[in-house]
């Protein structure tokens, strides 16, 4: 068994099969991998005694009567069942990190607004301790809505591990290079890739290469998904065999360890004398995955007009209202624009859903200037937005020959409900205090005569 590039005491696995691997493709699978030959029992879950004197334990993703088709569970055989994984609990201040419903008095969360790139600050800071909340859409308490973050980590987890029972946690790098070392396997993530962590996985996150900044979905409802592709059928958008689940790896360590949790919006910590990282073979469709956004195949107009911009959603987390998504995880990477007699950037419109977008690299084609790799803007619930004059102008004018948007990546959290500002973005972030004024050379065109202007 190797242990090439993992963390002290990590045990990369080999697949079922011998091979030694570190990701399985497929989307929703049911998989199954060990890390020590015949850890994993066949033909039943629970045996009277399991191999190697592991335990067996169910993690349940989803009620026990979901329908088939979305009810989700992993088999873990562990060294330690997870009641022994916590202890008392006590509560901590993450006075950064905050969950719905949090609306402040005094904070305006009624406009539209722009982020320049949040800095990395020069002090430690750890996955837990560099999470700075943005916004907060929902009730954590009813499993509704989400919350958007920006992390900025300088530092290692060590012997400090990590979960939420609040939420699965969409990752989207867009500096530095993070490893998550979970309990089901370990993933290594870059700019251009995404993971998601599912609710109640234990894990740790370690640097490979910093300081790292990216941005998080915290999803309170139902998980994520691949959209229904309806006319587009089988093909394109995000496929299933491109994302990966980490193969089994485990921890076999005695050291004190603090495991921090988070609770409905509150965090509370407890004290181990060992990892938990203990699971040596797993079973199941809920698991950790990453994915390569470079892999995403955009599909658009190769006629005239443009689309909404759904054709372009990697993931959604559907809610009780068919067709309108708690979440939506949309891409905007490069692509050909072909449209005739067309303005191809994305038009002028108000929007029921309230959208978040993050630019991970480039220019995005509908705000030529202002929106650096690393910035944020938020356009709130029925808040028209659009393209800035420049963008409007040159899109306008131009000669409408087949064009490569290149060298673009920017990504959108759209969700059903309404997006409230933290104190740190509404006070602490770099707020663009000029950002609506970028609309107001727009000018009045009209003047009563017929014809195109």
């Amino acid at each position: 068994m190797t242990r090439h590039d993992l963390p002290r005491g990590m045990i990369r696995a080999s697949d079922t099969t011998g091979t030694h691997v570190g990701y399985m493709p497929g989307f929703g699978n049911d998989f199954e991998t060990e890390a020590l030959p015949g850890a994993l029992p066949q033909g039943q879950n629970s045996p009277q005694k399991c191999a190697y004197g592991l335990y067996a334990e169910q993690l349940s993703g989803t009620a026990f009567t979901a329908p088939r088709g979305q009810n989700e569970r992993t088999w873990c055989y562990r060294i330690r069942p997870s009641v022994r994984h916590v202890g008392r609990f006590a509560p901590i201040e993450l006075p950064f990190w905050k969950t719905a419903p949090h609306v402040l008095p005094g904070v305006t969360s009624l406009g539209q607004y722009r982020w320049d790139p949040i800095p990395v600050p020069t002090e430690d800071l750890t996955w837990i301790t560099g999470m700075r909340s943005m916004t907060t859409a929902g009730d954590v308490n009813i499993q509704v809505g989400m919350a958007s973050h920006v992390y900025l980590v300088t530092q290692s987890m060590q012997d400090e591990y990590f979960f939420s029972a609040d939420s699965e946690l969409l990752v989207v790098p867009q500096e530095g290079r993070l490893r998550f070392c979970t309990e089901l396997g370990v993933i290594d993530l870059e700019p251009k890739e995404i993971a998601i962590i599912p609710r109640g996985l234990v894990y740790r996150v370690e640097v490979l290469e910093g300081p790292a900044r990216g941005f998080v979905c915290e999803n309170y409802g139902q998980k994520f998904d691949l959209p229904h592709r309806g006319p587009i059928g089988a093909n394109c958008l995000a496929n299933p065999r491109d994302f990966k689940c980490p193969v089994a790896a485990f921890e076999d360590r005695e050291a004190r360890s603090r495991v921090v949790i988070k609770w409905c919006g509150q965090f509370h910590e407890t004290w181990i004398d060992h990892s938990p990282l203990d699971v040596v073979a797993w079973h199941g469709n809920y698991c950790a995955y990453k994915y390569d956004l470079r892999t995403y195949s955009p599909v658009g107009a190769i006629l005239f007009d443009h689309p909404d911009p759904s054709i372009f959603t990697v993931l959604t987390a559907p809610s009780g209202q068919e067709g309108t998504a708690n979440i939506d995880f949309v891409l905007f990477r490069e692509r050909w624009m072909v449209a005739e007699h067309s303005f191809r950037p994305p038009w002028y419109h108000k929007n029921i859903m309230s959208e978040l977008m993050g630019n991970i690299y480039g220019i995005y084609d509908a705000k030529p200037q202002g929106f650096a790799p690393g910035g944020i803007s938020l356009h709130n619930c029925m808040l028209p937005h659009g393209p800035d004059r420049d963008a409007f102008e040159g899109a306008s004018n131009a000669a409408l020959k087949p064009e490569k948007l290149d060298n673009t990546m920017s990504f959108m959290f759209e969700t059903r409900f309404p997006q409230h500002l933290t104190e740190f973005a509404a006070r602490e972030a770099p707020m663009q205090q000029e950002y609506i004024e970028v609309w107001n050379r727009l000018e009045k065109k009209f003047d009563g005569t017929p014809g195109v202007k």
